[in-house]
């Protein structure tokens, strides 16, 4: 995972990216699941889902326009992020991009078995696996 960070670390954050590599590990076949099935919903799109770490955890979605205008004020320090999300495919990796408070982490993995397999392995709509990962995100991550 590759982190950015604008902001010198604040101890009373509670280590939130440490917290989130965690979190990412345990539920590797939701999140997988999940990025497929907002992919058949949304289907192909400019956008890529966002991990809200400010407040109550909650799922995104993150403008392509706004990363790029992210990557503008940040000196193009997060030029990789856009080149991964241009050559994203969705049928193989999981993507996402956690936000925190000024600090931006990217959550980039290829799951054991494939995003379709995982949400079709788990059986779950896209609503019931947001509630799923949102409430383990919050026992995860104490809100920032």
């Amino acid at each position: 995972m590759m982190e950015f960070n604008n902001n010198p670390p604040k101890q009373n954050q509670n280590n939130w990216q440490h917290k989130l590599d965690k979190f990412v590990k345990a539920n590797q076949k939701e999140l997988a699941a999940l990025g497929w099935g907002l992919h058949l919903e949304k289907g192909e799109t400019n956008e890529t889902i966002g991990i809200d770490l400010k407040g109550k955890p909650k799922f995104v979605y993150c403008s392509k326009a706004a990363i790029e205008t992210l990557n503008r004020n940040v000196d193009g320090k997060i030029q990789e992020i856009l080149g991964l999300i241009d050559g994203y495919k969705p049928e193989l990796e999981v993507l996402m991009i956690a936000i925190g408070d000024g600090q931006i982490k990217l959550v980039y993995f290829q799951p054991e078995i494939s995003p379709p397999n995982c949400f079709e392995e788990l059986g779950q709509n896209v609503d019931g696996l947001l509630e799923i990962l949102e409430t383990r995100l919050s026992e995860f991550i104490i809100p920032i």
